[in-house]
């Protein structure tokens, strides 16, 4: 897979939080750190990694674009700043954050300045994250499939999205999950707690091991020790066929984040 399967989420954490859970992460061994411009807490990112003395080739970082610098002639510019902030010359993976609210700034013109960023060196590999099927054909006619690694979306077993998964998997785009313990809303589900029990493990492992076998990458996040380092354990879980059924059974639609004014028509 081009995109690691396993990685750190760091939506919501700021100041000496995500400074700290950064930290705690690689100290266990997470090497994949997903932020984005919007979080607002590159800098600190950018400090826990230099701090860390892990090797950058070690890393796999991912930012995203924010929407208010999709014009061409401030893309690369916020990219450079972002850059500048994480202290590395590089992104492995840069997203284009949602779409253009209104199509204010065409997917061609966000996509194609994009895909300059990556020919200029300044990210390895680019992608999008919450959009539909429709802005999807539009990113792709723009620059062509091959040159969108994933399409980071909300996914959990309560919102499986799968007409968006479909598409993006038939053009080989792989789908990066993010919120994917609903937050925290699946931990509680009987049906998972069961799965759990059943495999001695915790209703997160279940969860993160599900959406893994079905070729996902995740990026959950976390301010604690003990729950950091028991994530990393579902890379070793493996559910049966009939666990996998269960769970996708689970599906009823629940979207949590729909951003007013950002978020598109969802398919």
């Amino acid at each position: 897979m081009s995109i690691p399967a396993f990685g750190l989420g760091t939506f919501r954490l700021q100041g000496q939080v995500v400074i700290d859970s950064v930290s705690t992460g690689l100290e266990l061994g997470y090497r994949v750190i997903d932020t984005a411009q919007i979080y607002e807490n590159e800098a600190e990112v950018g400090q826990a990694i230099a701090a860390s003395g892990i090797a950058r080739e070690e890393l796999f970082i991912t930012s995203k674009i924010w929407v208010a610098n999709f014009a061409k002639d401030r893309l690369i510019d916020s990219l450079k700043e972002s850059l500048n902030k994480l202290q590395t010359n590089y992104l492995d993976l840069t997203l284009i954050h949602w779409p253009s609210p209104e199509d204010q700034v065409p997917v061609e013109e966000f996509m194609g300045a994009l895909l300059e960023a990556k020919q200029l060196g300044l990210t390895r590999q680019i992608g999008v994250s919450n959009f539909t099927v429709d802005l999807m054909q539009q990113a792709i006619a723009a620059i062509g499939a091959e040159n969108i690694a994933t399409h980071q979306i909300e996914l959990h077993p309560y919102l499986q999205n799968r007409k968006v998964v479909e598409f993006a998997q038939s053009q080989g785009i792989q789908i990066t999950s993010y919120m994917t313990l609903a937050y925290g809303e699946v931990l509680k589900d009987p049906l998972i707690q069961q799965i759990a029990d059943r495999l001695q493990a915790t209703p997160a492992q279940v969860t993160l091991a599900w959406a893994m076998q079905l070729g996902y990458a995740v990026i959950p996040s976390s301010t604690k020790r003990v729950n950091l380092q028991s994530n990393l354990l579902a890379c070793t879980l493996t559910l049966s066929d009939a666990d996998m059924a269960l769970i996708a059974g689970l599906d009823r639609g629940q979207r949590l984040t729909s951003p007013k004014g950002i978020a598109p028509q969802w398919d």
